[in-house]
């Protein structure tokens, strides 16, 4: 399709959808006053939709998730927080898909022309790709934050084939980094990154406008592609623990403290420094589950984000435990009492 036509569409849409939602018109009034059928109208109302051109907010004073958001934002400095309503009885699969669904909607809403999007990989990264509604943009870049290879294989096709899946759904050019995912020795890594193909790669990540990605933890059920896939053998995993780790964001380690930078192995791993995700411009971090509490509490302690995104159940078990400690701290501690057995 031409651009010309693409134009030509998008304001059809714009105005159908003022009239439909501005105006309360019905799809029949509208196809009568701009003298089309009622399916034309139906069509462009999708399009307005899946492009971006129509953002739809619900705001019900019973909301609980919106009380969660209030409640969330008053002990971290969050720039944004979505709760994604999830029933309490529904299963993993079912609240990624409705929190991958919700961020790859939103998605739309942010990416301009120009806009450079870093990308973690993860299973919960990937559940965000298959959800994607396809908004051709001039000008974008994806990016790979982490290399994913693994082992022997430089190259590993999850990593690479997530970015390619955004790049195609906007238009945009995919620039993957064909490294492993950790080196096998520091010196490697520092050795590598000198060279101009790679320094090119860690520019554009650094221009990166949106940075997405979820938290890996060291919690069983946390469903971390890090490490259920093979990307950390017993050393490793021995040195994390003696490290103090609790989480980590595209394959960078840090602790409950959000402390981060003399953890052994992030010396050998591919993905960027974390500090970096604490000066874009949105850090949207996406959580699905429980288990990852405590790695999103060390990493809001550290700063790595700024947008939340995070389903129900996980937003109400994270506003109990920061009420319970609240409460802990404002418990008295009662005073000795004077022995009077004392002479």
């Amino acid at each position: 399709m031409a651009s010309g036509d693409r134009q030509d569409i998008a304001l059809s849409a714009v105005r159908v959808a003022r009239l439909y939602y501005f105006q309360n018109m019905t799809t029949a009034a509208i196809a009568q006053e701009i003298g089309t059928s009622r399916a034309t109208v139906s069509r462009l109302l999708s399009y307005a939709m899946e492009n971006g051109l129509v953002e739809i907010r619900v705001h019900d004073p019973q909301e609980r998730s919106g009380n969660l958001e209030a409640l969330i934002k008053q002990h971290y400095a969050l720039r944004a927080i979505q709760v994604v309503p999830v029933p309490a009885a529904g299963s993993a699969s079912e609240c990624l898909q409705r929190v991958a669904a919700h961020t790859a909607a939103y998605l739309n809403t942010l990416v301009q022309p120009s806009t450079v999007i870093g990308l973690a990989w993860g299973k919960t990264v990937a559940a965000i790709a298959d959800n994607l509604s396809a908004k051709q943009v001039h000008g974008v870049d994806v990016v790979q934050l982490n290399g994913s290879g693994i082992g022997a294989n430089i190259v590993n096709t999850f990593g690479e084939s997530i970015v390619a899946r955004f790049a195609q759904n906007y238009g945009a050019q995919a620039h993957a980094l064909p490294v492993p995912a950790f080196f096998d020795y520091a010196d490697t890594r520092t050795a590598l990154w000198r060279e101009r193909s790679i320094k090119a790669i860690c520019q554009l990540q650094d221009r990166a406008e949106i940075l997405l990605f979820s938290i890996g933890t060291t919690e069983m059920g946390s469903y971390s592609h890090i490490h259920t896939g093979g990307y950390l053998d017993e050393h490793d995993l021995n040195q994390i623990h003696q490290d103090g780790v609790v989480a980590d964001i595209a394959t960078m380690f840090f602790r409950a403290d959000g402390s981060w930078r003399d953890v052994a192995i992030n010396a050998r791993s591919s993905g960027p420094e974390l500090d970096r995700f604490q000066r874009a411009a949105h850090s949207i971090c996406v959580i699905s589950g429980k288990s990852k509490i405590a790695g999103l509490r060390a990493a809001l302690q550290g700063g790595f984000i700024n947008e939340l995104v995070i389903d129900e159940p996980t937003a109400r078990l994270l506003v109990q435990e920061l009420e319970q400690e609240l409460k802990q701290e404002q418990t008295p501690v009662p005073s000795q009492a004077p022995d009077t057995n004392r002479k």
